[in-house]
């Protein structure tokens, strides 16, 4: 019997739209830090594929990991959060 493995979830604001059918996403998490004990921020860009072009800069979404989609793609916008402010 194989078990569906559940699918890693992340949520950032959608930092640059520019490529086709790729955007990129700043996730944050707060840490505290090991030895001084105060909360820093850490961040990350991850690459998502957006298939129909659709969220732009601004946006809060959830991405989810899927399979290597390209280089440094493996993971998919799954919804929007919240639509960022029009330019």
């Amino acid at each position: 019997m194989s078990e569906a493995k559940l699918k890693r979830t992340l949520s950032g604001t959608v930092v640059s739209d520019k490529m086709d059918k790729t955007v990129t996403v700043l996730v944050e998490r707060k840490v505290k830090h090991p030895l001084l004990g105060k909360i820093i921020r850490v961040s990350k860009k991850y690459h998502a594929h957006d298939e129909a072009n659709e969220f732009h800069t601004g946006d809060m979404v959830i991405i989810e990991e899927c399979r290597p989609l390209a280089k440094t793609k493996a993971w998919r916008v799954a919804k929007l959060l919240e639509k960022g402010a029009a330019i």
